[in-house]
């Protein structure tokens, strides 16, 4: 435990004053310890994982900062019909459960490779990419029920997963949860090949049609292939990789707003009846926010922090960048965006003790 750990080191983006307590947790018992304690002192509490979802303030976290760091994974059961089954422990490394995945011809996560943090995390975002999210393969999710004092277990159907969202982000208040999840279990196929290519531009990458199958070690290569060309597999010698990802969500609009556009803008189908996810990454770019923007833009962030020079999407610390710098940048491309559209974008990552 220290006193004075900068949150900087710990999350990609590489921003973020002191914790007022830094705790780490390996185990499940120690996760809820740490959790019990800090509640039963009154304190506030921020749970970590890999701090890729994060932006803290500069002025930092003035709580018990939790760091989870559990690992490993138990096959509870596996059969030539009905699949596996796989229990993960919270502070496992995303990108290597997708890789072990791979290696043992489990079906479901190859198209989600390279995305950095923590597999404790993925439930609460509904992490997607490339036409695939964890909700299609997630079971189950084990948690800690801060209000209850007890260990509860939700199904599939009971996390009422949305884009980019479920009951665990609904029920967190400033990166601080109700449910503290302990173990995520998924239900993947068996079996060499992929489940169907969803995105356009993953199957022109495999050379196949939308809807086809492709080997599934061939999908996490084409989609490393692909998110290192965006900047989105973290790279420590790569400034563009410094960052959260994707910096604002795709906006879910009317198909009424989506007519307005122009009609080249991209438009998806959301399974609502009248509405349509639209690409935020256009609507950057189209309102005039280039790749790169704040490195030479009227001073905007003094350069310390710019949209990344390989995608519109993520804004990136260039090296000596603060929290400001980069709600500068966040702010300069919301604003561009509803002037020029008049659609609202909203950030994706965690915004603690700041706001655009």
């Amino acid at each position: 435990m220290t006193a004075q750990t900068l949150l900087s080191s710990l999350t990609t983006l590489g921003v973020g004053g002191p914790a007022g307590k830094f705790i780490e947790a390996g185990s499940e018992p120690e996760i809820i310890d740490a959790v019990r304690n800090a509640d039963a002192a009154g304190e506030e509490l921020l749970v970590l994982g890999g701090g890729s979802n994060l932006v803290v303030a500069d002025s930092g976290y003035p709580g018990s900062v939790l760091r989870i760091t559990s690992t490993g994974f138990t096959v509870a059961s596996e059969d030539s019909c009905g699949g596996v089954s796989v229990v993960v422990a919270a502070g496992h490394n995303w990108d290597d459960l997708v890789h072990t995945s791979v290696l043992h011809a489990w079906s479901g996560l190859e198209a989600l490779a390279g995305i950095p943090g923590l597999t404790g995390a993925t439930p609460v975002q509904n992490v997607g990419a490339y036409g695939a999210d964890v909700s299609q393969t997630i079971a189950s999710v084990r948690v800690w029920d801060r209000q209850r004092g007890a260990v509860r277990t939700f199904t599939s159907s009971e996390l009422r997963f949305g884009y980019r969202d479920s009951i665990l982000k609904r029920t967190t208040t400033a990166g601080s949860p109700r449910h503290v999840v302990l173990t995520v279990e998924f239900q993947l196929a068996l079996g060499r090949m992929s489940v169907p290519i969803k995105y356009a531009e993953l199957a022109r990458k495999l050379s196949v049609e939308v809807g086809q199958r492709a080997y599934s070690t061939d999908v996490r290569r084409a989609v490393l292939e692909l998110r290192a060309s965006k900047g989105m597999v973290l790279d420590a010698a790569d400034r563009d990789t410094c960052s959260t990802g994707s910096f604002f969500t795709n906006p879910i609009v009317p198909a009424a707003v989506a007519d307005s556009l122009p009609d080249d803008a991209p438009r998806y189908p959301t399974g609502a009846d009248g509405l349509v996810k639209l690409s935020a990454a256009w609507l950057i770019d189209r309102a005039g926010f280039a790749k790169g923007f704040g490195l030479e833009s009227d001073g905007v962030a003094g350069g310390r922090a710019a949209l990344s020079t390989k995608h519109t999407l993520a804004i990136t610390n260039r090296g000596a960048a603060s929290t400001a710098d980069v709600l500068a940048i966040g702010r300069a491309v919301r604003d561009g965006v509803r002037r020029t559209f008049g659609i609202e974008l909203e950030p994706e990552p965690l915004l603690i003790g700041c706001a655009l």
